[in-house]
């Protein structure tokens, strides 16, 4: 299959007289059973058409996903919910107003007309409206309900730009849109609206407090920085190992100079062994490190920095061969949540704890 790379340089949500012929192509390839991978705001998707169940077949099978994983529903509109879903609640109304478009993604009780192919075989539907300009005009274009995972191959890291887009899925897909480096860098937040009190079944840049300060309680699945909860998780794209470089992988956490003197020792040590060592990190720190590469993600003060880097830092890795990769710990609140949670999975939750002078997978 040949796959067509689009390049739309909008601005602020105009498009060229070009752009949008394009865009309007793009839409009727997803009408026809195709598939596109476009950017939002989180990171690429990979999108189908999500009420039809060879769409979300071929989805699969492009990314090398298994099928038992839930797709989400991308729409550009909130009125287009009311087909896709049984009922919507109070609480899906206020947290819409609250955060759509945007980086939240609610759990329904789906209706008949979505495929259990696209629901992984759940009776529930994944829902979420994108405010990237160029998602919401595909989907417009495309028929109004795109299921869209991340458009990588299942396992590795999520593209934050086009460039790992295409290296993934070239000859997979009919159609590639390249809008750009994407501005959050980490998927979307995960709210489930079929318990009570509401559940986050994945963290992102919509966090705890911000759905509290709307819908009150809030509870947290504790399988999102807990390996050892003896729980599977819940949400679409953490069922599975995701995220993860090719390298291994290992945060360590600590009072940060012995941190950095931690891993400048394991990192000599590994070079010696002939490996090649890469180390993530943060401004404050990152003149002090010693290895192959290092790789700053932004400043501990600046978590949005932080988030928009890490994926990227770590698919550059696979680019450079590296072959181990220690990382600094980052904090497990706010935003911050979502970040760890990303970089436990991507280590398979390997962590080194230097307070209790061990080694530990949490």
């Amino acid at each position: 299959m040949e796959t067509e790379i689009i390049i739309i340089q909008e601005n602020n949500g105009a498009f060229s007289d070009t752009e949008e012929q394009a865009l309007k192509q793009a839409g009727e390839i997803l009408q026809q059973g195709g598939l596109v991978a476009f950017p939002t705001e989180t990171v690429y998707g990979l999108g189908g058409d999500a009420l039809n169940p060879e769409s979300s077949r071929k989805i699969y099978a492009a990314k090398g996903r298994p099928s038992d994983n839930p797709l989400i529903v991308h729409i550009s509109k909130f009125e287009d919910i009311y087909p896709i879903v049984k009922e919507v609640s109070e609480e899906a109304v206020k947290i819409a107003k609250a955060f759509w478009p945007g980086p939240l993604t609610v759990i329904f009780p789906k209706s008949d007309k979505v495929p259990v192919e696209t629901t992984g075989g759940l009776d529930t539907v994944a829902v979420r409206m994108p405010s990237h300009p160029v998602a919401r005009k595909l989907i417009e274009y495309g028929g109004g309900y795109v299921a869209a995972p991340s458009a990588n191959s299942s396992g590795k890291p999520s593209p934050t730009v086009a460039k790992y887009v295409v290296e993934d899925m070239t000859g997979k897909i009919e159609a590639i849109i390249d809008g750009g480096e994407v501005g959050i860098g980490l998927e979307s937040t995960i709210i489930d609206l079929t318990v009570s009190p509401p559940q986050i079944l994945r963290p992102g840049f919509v966090t705890r407090q911000m759905l509290e300060e709307v819908l009150g309680q809030v509870d947290v699945d504790i399988t999102i920085l807990d390996a050892d909860s003896g729980q599977a998780p819940k949400a679409p794209g953490m069922k599975y190992r995701h995220y993860a470089p090719k390298g291994e992988l290992v945060i360590v956490k600590g009072e940060p100079e012995e941190v950095v003197a931690y891993i400048n020792a394991r990192a000599a040590k590994d070079a010696a062994a002939g490996e090649k060592v890469g180390v993530i990190c943060t401004e404050e720190y990152a003149a002090a490190y010693k290895a192959d590469t290092v790789k700053c993600v932004g400043s501990r003060l600046d978590e949005d920095s932080i988030a928009r880097h890490l994926y990227t830092c770590l698919r550059e890795f696979d680019d450079e061969n590296v072959t181990g990769i220690y990382s600094e710990c980052f904090t497990a609140e706010g935003f911050g949540q979502a970040i760890m949670n990303r970089l436990l999975k991507a280590a398979g939750h390997k962590v080194i704890d230097l307070s209790n002078n061990k080694e530990a997978a949490k």
